[in-house]
């Protein structure tokens, strides 16, 4: 999803979630003081994440993995503010920053898929944010243009590794989460963009 600035500026963490807990219509994203609003997503983005969050949950379902699967409406608490990944996965008992259970804070994989408005940051100071998550083995980004999945994976040094799938027989190997996902599964019934030709 895309994040648009609004104009309230420098309000403090505690009034951000006192402010998004009572929005109704609309998410919102934290950082530094400011908050983005949500808006929607195109067909592909959809689609995708749909196809990753049943099929990374059907797999944790079969192999009775003590992972779970959540989408995009779960908050995840970053060093500076608050964000929602369009996919987030933790493993074994869930953490949150409170009693309202609306916040997770040990997340192990995050999944974001790119869109034009956002590639830049999702791959910038978004994922700045996230290594600084202790808990985040996985940074997974995937294009909804064409079969291109990337992922950052920490290493016991703490640096990140980097590995990339780009056909639809190649297959996302999430080792930190004991998952393999073909890309014809992450892409199903995703249709691209024809590519126009020139004279």
């Amino acid at each position: 999803m895309t994040a648009q600035p609004q104009e309230k500026k420098n309000i403090t963490p505690a009034e951000y979630l006192a402010m998004e807990r009572t929005s109704l219509d609309i998410k919102h994203e934290f950082f530094n003081g400011e908050i983005f609003a949500m808006v929607g997503a195109k067909i592909n983005h959809v689609r995708i994440n749909a196809n990753l969050t049943r099929e990374i949950g059907n797999k944790f379902k079969t192999g009775k993995s003590p992972c779970e699967v959540l989408p995009n409406d779960m908050r995840v608490k970053i060093e500076t503010g608050y964000v929602y990944p369009d996919i987030v996965i933790y493993c074994g008992d869930a953490t949150f920053e409170d009693n309202e259970f609306d916040t997770l804070t040990n997340p192990v994989v995050i999944i974001e898929i790119l869109s034009d408005s956002t590639e830049a940051f999702d791959r910038g100071k978004k994922f700045a944010y996230y290594r600084a998550i202790s808990t985040l083995q996985e940074y997974i980004l995937v294009s909804q243009e064409e079969y291109l999945v990337e992922q950052f994976t920490r290493s016991d040094a703490g640096t990140w590794e980097y590995r990339s799938y780009e056909d639809a027989d190649h297959i996302l190997k999430m080792e930190s989460i004991n998952c393999e996902l073909p890309l014809s599964e992450i892409y199903w019934d995703v249709e691209f963009k024809l590519e126009q030709k020139t004279l």
